[in-house]
């Protein structure tokens, strides 16, 4: 399969910087791959296969094997990822940060005496 070069010009748009558009992409790529990985397991279950006294260790169960070729077909996730990013359908946000307000020192005495 050939490279793909991409223009990192294009990544200094999209986002703030270049290293922010690549770990959103990267994280977009690791979760295409936890759905992959799903997906495969789910067909793969649906096989029925022979008991362990009827298998022997070099029987290769077609269907698997049907299965595994289509998966291996399929575009790698990394490239559907930085896809999903030149088609501007990757978005992402950060995660605001929680401010703890601590209390007054004042305040905190007086107001465990007027509870009691």
């Amino acid at each position: 399969m050939p490279l793909k070069p991409i223009d990192l010009e294009y990544f200094n748009q999209t986002g703030k910087n270049v290293h922010e558009c690549i770990v959103a992409t990267s994280k977009r790529a690791r979760q295409i791959n936890e759905e992959i990985k799903i997906e495969f397991n789910q067909r793969v279950e649906l096989i029925t296969t022979k008991t362990e006294s009827e298998a022997e260790e070099n029987d290769i169960n077609p269907d698997q094997l049907k299965i595994s070729i289509e998966f291996e077909k399929r575009p790698k996730p990394a490239d559907t990822a930085l896809e999903h990013l030149l088609d501007n359908s990757l978005t992402w946000k950060y995660k605001e940060k929680e401010q703890v307000v601590a209390p007054k020192e004042d305040e905190t005495p007086e107001e465990e005496e007027n509870e009691e």
